[in-house]
């Protein structure tokens, strides 16, 4: 078991320095860069130098790991403020909004992965269709349907969630309904799908139908023959999602005006200001490993097939 664990560890820091490897190479592949932006298209040599743009880029991307791994994140290139007191100020807001759109999206993503699970075989096809429909929406055609029918048919909502000045969104908690749900139901209909599959496949084992056979309650069959053997896998599913929210915040924050990460990565794109854009974008990765670790440690430590006394 240590070992299992010692091995998922390493396997994700290599993933982990191989996604810093991605993210900076990706931000190197943006057309133009800091400099001309910040001097009109006009940069010489010397604020090139003063960005430390005239270096090469294997020193450039050592720097910023080196950085990274003792917390500091570095400076704009375009205002010189310290790229962590940036992220600082819009981080509450996205987390805010993420832990609303979480709130949502994990108890219907169990509650459809239930229903997709335990469906017979005859419904079951039609309901995995109808998930999996709604987890191929795009973020932004779904927001889009939300604000036009919540915002603009029966007003109901602002359709622009505009945080206040030096405020928390919780001082107008109407204006998280939108994007929360925006980011909410497709992600719980992608870890739907992901799940169901895992519930459908634990239900059907011979100990659960032995179980339900000799009469034991539906709920105690939950508790003590299914959820055991759910656990590993909904951690996964869990992480995928929550991860996978998180990158959506860019698109649903700017669609609805909300100042948060997103907002910030994507003006952070605009202006090339390229520390900006890989301290945002490395924080939604390494959520997704430290989940997939944490369900790896979890499955070693309550495999069912541990304890081999219990009684199934």
């Amino acid at each position: 078991m240590t070992a299992r664990i010692l091995a998922s560890a390493a396997r994700t820091v290599v993933v982990l320095f191989l996604v810093s490897v991605a993210v900076f190479g990706a931000t190197e592949l943006l057309p133009s860069d800091a400099a001309l932006t910040r001097s009109g298209g006009t940069a010489d040599a010397e604020l090139r130098a003063r960005l430390g743009l005239d270096r090469p880029a294997w020193q450039r991307y050592a720097t910023w790991l080196a950085g990274m791994a003792r917390g500091d994140a570095g400076h704009s290139l375009l205002t010189d403020r310290p790229v962590g007191q940036m992220v600082a100020e819009r981080l509450p807001a996205t987390l805010t909004l993420a832990g609303c759109a979480l709130a949502v999206a994990v108890p219907l993503m169990f509650a459809l992965a239930w229903a997709v699970g335990y469906a017979p075989p005859h419904r079951r096809g039609t309901l995995t269709t109808m998930v999996t429909a709604l987890a191929a929406v795009p973020q932004a055609v779904f927001a889009a349907g939300l604000a036009a029918v919540f915002a603009g048919v029966l007003a109901w909502l602002p359709p622009v969630s505009l945080v206040p000045a030096g405020g928390s969104p919780l001082e107008r908690p109407q204006i998280l309904v939108l994007p929360a749900l925006a980011l909410a139901v497709p992600s719980a209909a992608f870890g739907a799908g992901l799940l169901g599959g895992a519930v459908a496949d634990i239900v059907r084992r011979p100990h659960v139908t032995s179980a339900v056979a000799r009469g034991v309650p539906r709920a105690r069959v939950a508790a003590r023959h299914v959820l055991p053997y759910l656990i590993a896998p909904a951690v996964r599913v869990l992480a995928v999602v929550t991860g996978g929210l998180l990158a959506a915040t860019t698109v649903v924050e700017t669609l609805f005006g909300y100042s948060g990460l997103g907002e910030l990565l994507v003006g952070a794109i605009g202006n090339r200001d390229v520390p900006v854009v890989q301290a945002v974008a490395m924080p939604a990765a390494a959520v997704v490993l430290a989940g997939l670790l944490a369900a790896d440690v979890l499955a070693a430590l309550t495999d069912p097939r541990r304890a081999p006394g219990r009684a199934v």
